[in-house]
């Protein structure tokens, strides 16, 4: 993945909190419920981005023992 999905993942994560926020301002539980699962959306997205990046790393790792490339 890379800066631009981390960009985006934070992005959604704050565009969620406030949607939460203003859901508790107003008493609105729809909208309060909305942010919440905004957030959690993106803290997933997050996460997969993280867990692509390592196993990219241990794959450049691999091939670089193969090909000789310590």
């Amino acid at each position: 993945m890379g800066i631009d999905d981390d960009v985006k993942n934070k992005f959604d994560d704050l565009k969620g909190r406030a949607k939460e926020a203003a859901g508790a301002a107003t008493d609105d539980d729809d909208l309060k419920a909305e942010g919440q699962a905004d957030q959690g959306i993106a803290s997933i997205k997050q996460k997969i981005s993280e867990a692509a990046d390592k196993v990219k790393e241990g794959v450049d790792t691999i091939k670089d023992k193969l090909t000789g490339n310590d």
